[in-house]
């Protein structure tokens, strides 16, 4: 992992970071792997250790199915929170573009942790809220964007 506590680690003592880190197991995927697919049950939120994971949206377009580029996440950032979210089902597809190692984590694991050290439990949900607004955020400006690209078709 790069230098700094991950994303969702963030404020917490270093000792309890190590704690929950130790929580994970580490996988290691190809270029090219699939981590997850949209719609398929999230059971396990990851960190991005090493390498990158990219977040796309499977759209039909034309007819065909293409794969639309939502972003990027890179190391200490999170992916698959949907596992800790109802009805903890995956939101987009990611992918390794590159040999990339994440930390899985199971959400029993995470939520026993957090149900037995509820100030830890505090803390994860407050950094995982920051990157629920992150993605929310990232989605209104494609929004807006499509939007505002629809007006002035209708306008020209």
């Amino acid at each position: 992992m790069t230098n700094g506590q991950p994303e969702l680690l963030k404020g917490l003592p270093p000792a309890e970071a190590d704690r929950i880190l130790s929580l994970g197991k580490r996988l290691t995927l190809t270029s090219g792997a699939e981590l997850f697919h949209m719609g398929s049950p999230a059971d396990n939120l990851y960190l991005v250790s090493q390498g990158r994971i990219k977040l796309t949206l499977p759209m039909q377009i034309r007819g065909h199915q293409q794969d639309v580029f939502v972003e990027e996440r890179t190391p200490g950032e999170t992916v698959g929170w949907s596992a800790l979210i109802p009805p903890h089902q995956f939101t987009l597809t990611a992918t390794a573009p590159l040999q990339t190692e994440v930390i899985a984590f199971s959400r029993e694991a995470l939520l026993a942790h957090c149900a037995a050290f509820p100030a830890i439990g505090y803390a994860i949900s407050v950094n995982l809220a920051a990157v629920v607004g992150q993605r929310l955020q990232l989605f209104q400006a494609m929004w807006l964007r499509e939007m505002e690209r629809m007006v002035e078709l209708r306008c020209a």
